[in-house]
């Protein structure tokens, strides 16, 4: 029985979808969704940006609120509640390590750029390659 979802989510459509995945597949169980942030980018330009910050903690909830705010909307138009959660780093590597206190990690299968996604790595192929749960990768 899956009682604890994780869903990762960026600004991407697809990390929409997986939420709104979650929500249907497992109605009764506790979802959380994460939102990494500082993780590698385009010329290093978050993480490089957040080492710049004279309040580090606060930059990361600043730039995650945006996209937590999307999923508690979602959530919100189905009538569920979610958990919410910011971690810093690189994302595959943060949702992998947080993964294992789930039953199940819902992902979508790709966000950002095609230029990103090349120069960064496929953070859902990492995420389902290396996950210690089941893992299901949305479209």
């Amino acid at each position: 029985m899956v009682s604890r979802v994780l869903v990762p989510m960026d600004e991407s459509e697809t990390a929409e979808r997986a939420l709104e995945h979650a929500l249907e597949v497992y109605p009764s169980a506790e979802i959380t969704v994460v939102h990494v942030v500082g993780g590698a980018s385009s010329m290093m330009g978050q993480a490089a940006s957040l080492a710049l910050e004279p309040d580090t903690e606060e930059a990361v909830a600043e730039r995650a609120e945006p996209v937590l705010d999307r999923a508690r909307e979602i959530a919100s138009a189905r009538g569920a509640e979610i958990s919410t959660d910011v971690l810093a780093g690189r994302p595959a590597k943060e949702i992998v390590e947080r993964a294992a206190a789930f039953d199940v990690v819902v992902v979508g299968s790709h966000g950002g750029s095609l230029f990103d996604r090349l120069f960064v790595g496929d953070v859902a192929k990492s995420v389902f390659d290396d996950c210690p749960v089941t893992a299901t990768v949305v479209r």
